[in-house]
């Protein structure tokens, strides 16, 4: 490869004017643009000396491959004069390059934090579904099932006490993942969710009445006087009191020494965090909260039926933010109003079933159009939960992940709420927003209420049907083309030579396609396996030459006695720790042995950095060999143990 002309190459491609920054990784250059949709697309297909390109998070990546992508990186910043920048520096320029709207920002990370909870929300909704089944009355006659079958009254009350787990301690686990997010401690993030839950304080859902009642303990530090509330169902203040707690974790590692770090820095993020957390973070986003929920309600008198369509074309936006938790308190002030007076009622529980049937209808509507097989066995039990009122599993796990289900279900639920204000369909009682609502619903509006939910659901389905089918066709399309680029045709071989490749280091064997980066996954590097670590220690896969051997620690490239060109790249996006956390055993040029140590890895610091410690064994020159056989996955590997069979 002649660098330079490939360099020179890649500016006539990309254009001078067009590139903004540039790093480089193992293997790819990273370049933020001004605008991708100038850059000559053909031109980098059609390069014999380019692996492929993508764009992904703001950046344009070229893949080069290992120990050539230095090079022209090298000569790039030559040509252009581009500051060179680190892979961490890059991603906050293509983070400010990158155009996206403040709510897809906040769409993507409330995503971000909530996917992971997804299997927890789906166990509780589904399970808070089933006890309102043994507790509705109405459902199956006059009175529940557990008034007429006393028998069943316990296992009632066991299923309701792991329903009501994951929500009750939902800021332990929004603190972990959002934590995690953020790029701190994970485990100190759900330490703060636990605090936040504490049993000794008022519980979250009390705390209005206590203040009330003038009942609410406080902590008297120095004069100032600092509630003893809870944060139980609450979403905002977590993930507020999770990136401080992230960003004064990193201020620390930052500027204490290794052994003050290690002892001091956990105990000041939390010490730090949970004042403010007490004193400033919650309770000004509790009073944001109880603001918002009082302004729905004088909204709601002043714009009556208007008002209901335009709150139910928000309110599953405002679920996504837990603001929906506080409702419960208004709602019952409704209802005792009506109980008292016999007027009015519970607009909120109309608006909240119109909302969680329309999300129901949409996440079904991609249950059928979606080829994806896990997307499938997501979309089932998440659109059944909404069904029942639980929406969370739908939203964060399906309809926010497409984005557009999400918004069609926005509008079906503003349409139907709006036919059900004219109809002044209100509520009696609280009980499951969904399909078996209309136990809760004033029995002259019950008929209305049903009209309604049905019109949410149905025009939620049809309209991101219709609008999805085509979207989702072209997906599946690309994928299946893209399985076809990458089939290998089967060829006679007169003569074959094989060899093998051990195991690198310790840990479970895993395919490429598992990995969550595409230039490993879609094996446009070359066809190799993966090796989810159990330890950090990394070893020579074969007898041969270093020929890389990257300052950072977190790649090696090693040329066997046999001529297979192998890949061992320590975790995806490392590069961007910048060595922190790796040590080099070896040099390039330096001869080794099957077994020999090349480096160490810290997988804690990977994991406290928000990155994936998997390690790829990648065999570059794959095309001079007519089989890369992986001989293990999904079962645990030792150092040493054949892996890899290459035929030539």
């Amino acid at each position: 490869m002649n660098h330079k002309e490939v360099a020179e190459r890649v500016l006539e491609a990309v254009g001078k004017d067009n590139l903004q920054a540039a790093a480089h990784c193992a293997t790819r250059l990273r370049l933020v643009v001004k605008d991708s949709g100038t850059i000559d697309q053909e031109a980098l297909d059609n390069d014999p000396d380019l692996k492929g390109t993508f764009e992904t998070a703001g950046q344009y990546q070229i893949i080069v491959g290992p120990g050539d992508v230095n090079v022209v990186y090298d000569e790039l910043v030559k040509m252009t004069g581009v500051s060179k920048v680190s892979t961490t520096d890059l991603k906050e320029i293509a983070a400010n390059q990158k155009r996206q709207s403040p709510v897809m920002a906040l769409v993507k990370l409330l995503s971000d934090i909530f996917v992971p909870l997804i299997p927890a929300l789906v166990a509780g909704g589904l399970l808070m579904a089933l006890n309102n089944v043994f507790t509705s009355a109405g459902l199956f006659g006059p009175k529940s099932l557990i008034e007429m079958y006393p028998a069943w009254k316990d296992v009632a009350g066991i299923i309701n006490t792991m329903a009501a787990a994951p929500f009750t301690f939902l800021p332990i686990l929004i603190g972990y993942s959002a934590t995690k997010r953020f790029g701190g401690n994970a485990y100190l993030g759900a330490v703060m969710g636990m605090i936040l839950v504490m049993p000794d304080l008022v519980n979250g859902y009390n705390v209005a009445e206590a203040v009330a009642n003038n009942t609410m303990p406080y902590w008297n530090i120095f004069g100032l006087n600092i509630a003893q509330a809870g944060y139980q169902g609450q979403v905002l203040p977590v993930i507020a009191i999770a990136y401080i707690l992230a960003k004064l974790e990193k201020f620390f590692h930052k500027h204490l020494n290794d052994a003050v770090d290690f002892t001091f820095t956990p105990l000041l993020s939390v010490i730090i965090t949970g004042f403010l957390s007490f004193t400033i973070v919650g309770p000004v986003l509790r009073t944001v909260a109880d603001a918002l929920t009082n302004g729905l309600v004088s909204f709601y008198n002043i714009a009556g039926w208007l008002g209901m369509g335009i709150f139910g074309s928000f309110y599953s936006a405002i679920v996504i933010t837990g603001l929906h938790q506080s409702f419960p308190a208004i709602e019952t002030m409704l209802i005792a109003n009506l109980q008292k007076t016999g007027q009015g009622g519970d607009f909120i529980f109309v608006v909240a079933s119109a909302a969680n049937m329309a999300q129901a209808g949409a996440t079904f509507a991609i249950f059928f159009i979606t080829k994806n097989k896990k997307t499938k066995a997501l979309a089932a039990p998440s659109g059944v939960s909404a069904l029942l009122g639980i929406t969370e599993p739908a939203l964060f796990g399906v309809n926010l992940k497409y984005k557009y289900p999400f918004f069609i279900a926005l509008g079906a639920s503003g349409i139907a709420s709006l036919f059900m204000g004219l109809f002044h369909v209100l509520a009696a009682s609280l009980g499951s927003a969904g399909i078996l609502g209309f136990i809760s619903i004033k029995a002259g509006s019950i008929p209305m209420f049903l009209v309604g939910i049905l019109i949410s659901f149905v025009l939620a389905f049809v309209v991101t049907y219709i609008y999805g089918k085509p979207i989702e066709a072209k997906k599946a399309a690309v994928e299946k083309q893209e399985k076809k680029d990458e089939t290998v045709e089967t060829v006679t071989v007169l003569k074959s030579e094989s060899q093998e490749i051990a195991a690198p280091l310790n840990g479970e064997a895993l395919p490429l396609n598992a990995v969550n980066d595409p230039v490993f996954s879609k094996e446009v590097m070359g066809k190799g396996i993966a090796v989810k670590p159990s330890e950090g220690q990394i070893f020579a896969p074969a007898d041969g030459e270093i020929m890389i051997a990257y300052e950072t620690g977190h790649a090696y490239g090693i040329k066997t006695t046999q001529g297979a060109e192998i890949l061992l790249h320590i975790g995806i996006d490392t590069v961007s720790m910048a060595g922190k956390g790796f040590e080099q055993k070896v040099t390039a040029g330096q001869t080794v042995k099957k077994g020999d140590l090349l480096g160490s890895f810290d997988r804690k610091a990977i994991e406290d950095a928000g990155l994936d410690d998997t390690v790829m064994v990648i065999v570059t020159n794959t095309a001079e060999f007519s089989e890369v056989q992986p001989l293990k996955e999904n079962t645990r590997v030792k150092v040493g143990e054949a892996l890899l069979t290459l035929t030539k």
